[in-house]
């Protein structure tokens, strides 16, 4: 059976819809882990009851800072990781309906093919 030009084309989209899903999940999956971490080091930094001061990590390095603003730090972190996680949900769902429309719009195709 001949698949015709424009069936071939939308299967290369749908492949194409495929990979960058792919690529979203994994990147979720990056930003869920950094959430998960600033979220454990916040826990860590509110059981620290009797000092004023905490070190932070940069790049490979300790720097010593203010708890109070350490902690302002990870709530704007923890805020900008739930906010890119929920835009690449949003874009997730959108791939994933426009792979479900093209599937069936494949199979229609196809299943004519087939009775002609």
């Amino acid at each position: 059976m001949e698949i015709p030009n424009d069936t071939k084309e939308r299967i290369a989209e749908l492949q194409k819809l495929e990979q960058n899903l792919q690529a979203f999940s994994s990147q979720r999956q990056r930003f869920q882990t950094q959430l998960f971490e600033v979220e454990n080091a916040k826990n860590e930094l509110g059981k620290l009851k009797d000092t004023e001061k905490a070190y932070k990590m940069v790049g490979n390095i300790m720097i010593l800072s203010e708890k109070n603003e350490l902690s302002k730090d990870m709530d704007s972190k923890q805020e900008i990781f739930s906010l890119r996680i929920k835009n690449i949900e949003k874009q997730e769902e959108k791939i994933k309906e426009k792979m479900n429309n093209l599937q069936e719009d494949i199979m229609k195709k196809l299943n004519k093919k087939e009775e002609k």
